[in-house]
């Protein structure tokens, strides 16, 4: 089920059109009007167009359509997301189990209609279309042709001295890098939950308590995405501003998946996270600490594991393009011991690749992870970045991994932690508030555990245009 290629093109056609009308009127206002939000689509505020002369790009008569209520914050806004991707794989799980060297397009479209009844309710609803022209291997997270990619009702409103948020149906949810759980943007097709939240917020506090069935992604036919009771994520998080120079946040979540396998155990797991942050910046100094601990069992063993995460860096804001030095250290627990009653090896639940690289190379499970960085802006709207990385294994008794979580056959149990060394470089340009650019290239160097087992070293390059009105 490929879209035709001239259909493809189209999609590219509309994404440099639509970005070249609306370059001059953002250059003229930008100030003045309500930003896209590329992350989540569902938080912009159109509502200043209700006044005709804010209205100053092409169509804006569809990104701000007044309800007959007589209320400026009543109206029905659409909306439009394109990104368009080229990569080079050479090659995924570093060449094993016969994966070659590929390269193919990646499409991702996205619409979506916006109703605001009023200041307090809205109603969201999403459609995409995601493929993958030419890819030889199509996974889940590659392709998703024509499905409902979000639908909610969200609720907000004054409540007991604070502001109380509410959202049921399909939505998006992350946490703070999106080290465990993500919207998983860096593949293809982003991660969904049909789901309820909750949400409350006093000045420094928040308080937010959730359920939800992750959404499982089919490629047969046209809206076959479905969410079952055999797989569910839920939990409790609190968030406190302003503690010392950063910032806090804790929660307990809960990880249900029926029939789950790992290389030493199976069976239904049922796994208790419990995850603390502390992140901030001062001084030209910036920290983001996270630690995580798993108890719970999968099949008749017990799960005993965890993992820590640590980006931090210093800027020096006065030099010529803000140099940015930057450290980031991983660390995530393998089984130590095949064949007992105990199971050591971290789920990082719903990851986020890019926290690591595109590439996919290195998987939060069983690593020790050491990557120092340097992050330039010779203008303002551009971003380059240069790191170098080094990778261990937490334990030889269980395997090397990738992403999400996939073992690199016939590594468990080798001799050998040291798993390779990487580097990696990307550019981010905004071109317009409507359209980004991006290029990364990585290179990995394997281990002698990843050469045994007949891998070789491999290279990633990615070319990305995202539009977004």
């Amino acid at each position: 089920m490929r879209r035709p290629r001239a259909s493809r093109l189209a999609a590219v056609g509309l994404l440099v059109v639509a970005a070249s009308t609306s370059t001059a009127a953002a250059e003229d206002d930008e100030a003045a009007r309500p930003k896209i939000n590329s992350f989540y689509r569902w938080l912009e505020d159109w509502s200043a167009l209700a006044d005709p002369r804010a209205r100053t790009e092409p169509l804006d008569s569809l990104k701000y359509i007044p309800l007959p209520f007589d209320d400026p914050k009543s109206y029905v806004s659409l909306g439009l997301t394109v990104r368009e991707r080229f990569e080079l794989n050479d090659a995924p799980l570093f060449g094993i189990a016969g994966n070659k060297s590929d390269s193919y397009l990646l499409d991702r479209l996205q619409w979506h209609v916006d109703v605001r009844p009023n200041a307090h309710w809205q109603i969201f609803v999403e459609f995409e279309d995601v493929r993958a022209p030419a890819k030889d291997v199509i996974t889940p997270v590659d392709e998703n042709p024509l499905d409902l990619r979000l639908a909610f009702i969200a609720y907000g409103d004054s409540f007991w001295g604070g502001t109380l948020k509410a959202r049921v149906g399909r939505q998006e949810m992350a946490f703070d890098l999106q080290r465990f759980v993500s919207v998983r943007d860096g593949p293809n097709v982003r991660q969904a939950y049909d789901a309820a939240w909750l949400d409350w917020e006093q000045r420094e506090w928040r308080f937010i308590g959730f359920w939800s069935m992750p959404v499982q992604y089919r490629q047969e036919h046209f809206f076959d995405d479905f969410s079952s009771e055999h797989f569910q994520y839920g939990g409790v998080r609190v968030e406190r501003k302003d503690v010392g120079p950063g910032d806090l946040a804790a929660y307990y979540s809960r990880f249900i998946l029926d029939k789950s396998r790992f290389l030493d155990a199976r069976g239904d797991e049922r796994r208790n996270n419990f995850d603390i942050r502390y992140a901030g910046a001062r001084s030209g100094f910036d920290w983001d600490l996270e630690a995580m601990a798993q108890f719970g069992d999968v099949g008749d063993k017990s799960v005993r594991a965890w993992a820590v995460g640590s980006r931090s860096g210093h800027t020096i804001a006065n030099q010529a393009w803000a140099p940015r030095l930057g450290l980031q250290i991983d660390a995530a627990s393998g089984d130590h011991k095949a064949g007992d009653n105990t199971l050591g090896t971290f789920n990082p639940l719903f990851p986020n690749g890019y926290y690591f690289t595109l590439a996919g190379y290195t998987g939060y499970v069983n690593l020790i992870h050491l990557k120092p960085s340097l992050t330039v802006k010779p203008i303002k709207n551009l971003t380059l970045m240069a790191a170098a990385a080094m990778q261990w294994r937490e334990t030889t008794a269980d395997a090397v991994y990738v992403q999400p979580n996939i073992p690199v056959p016939r590594t468990a149990g080798k001799a050998g932690r040291w798993s390779g060394v990487y580097a990696q470089v990307r550019a981010d340009w905004a071109i317009t508030p409507n359209l980004a650019a991006a290029v990364e290239a990585v290179r990995f160097q394997i281990g002698d555990v990843i050469r045994r087992a007949e891998g070789h070293d491999s290279t990633y390059v990615n070319v990305e245009l995202k539009f977004a009105w």
